[in-house]
């Protein structure tokens, strides 16, 4: 059975506050994601296919995660 962890990390993107400046917009309009503030950080919550594009196109946008 899947953990509830690795079930997360594949519908969720969590940055520091400040990270999407400039492509905030871009990504809401080219995924189906929700974009949260949390203190001092955004998570970006999607289904696993929305996350992985989404986190190819931040990663094309020179946004590392782990």
């Amino acid at each position: 059975m899947a953990s509830a962890d690795r079930f997360r990390d594949s519908t969720q993107i969590q940055l520091p506050v400040g990270t999407l400046e400039g492509i905030r917009e871009e990504l809401e309009d080219r995924f189906t994601v929700t974009i949260r503030r949390e203190g001092e950080h955004v998570r970006i919550i999607g289904s696993p296919v929305e996350i992985k594009d989404a986190g190819d196109f931040l990663a094309m946008n020179g946004v590392t995660f782990a």
